[in-house]
């Protein structure tokens, strides 16, 4: 059994058909969400053709939710597929991270940077 079949229902701040979400326990940066499968999928790969259109449209309503509080100036959208990806637990889940500018010296490369030296180029 995931980690994420025990967020009790208070925690959830969205509800679909096939995902909730959750601010992440441990965020990146304020306002980081995370989309959660409701099924215990693998990764991306394992999500039907109806499950990611409504991923999809969930994305956009992450944004939504982060922007009545934040203010960001960018996002990061990110799932990790795969131990060698740094997926640590093994049910989908789609992290939205908004970004700021300052929030890094230099973010250029964006999610380049997940491989050591291939952030700038």
């Amino acid at each position: 059994m995931s980690i994420f079949s025990e967020i009790s229902e208070d925690k959830k701040i969205h509800k679909g058909e096939y995902f909730f979400m959750v601010y992440d326990g441990f965020p990146v940066s304020p306002g980081h969400i995370l989309i959660i499968s409701n099924e215990e999928k693998l990764d991306y790969f394992s999500l039907s053709k109806k499950e990611k259109v409504e991923l999809s449209n969930l994305i956009e309503i992450a944004k939504r939710i982060i922007e009545k509080e934040r203010n960001p100036d960018g996002y990061n959208i990110g799932m990790n597929c795969g131990e060698a990806a740094g997926q640590t637990v093994m049910h989908f889940h789609c992290h939205v991270i908004p970004r700021y500018l300052g929030d890094m010296e230099n973010p250029r490369g964006g999610i380049r940077h997940c491989v050591k030296n291939k952030g700038y180029y």
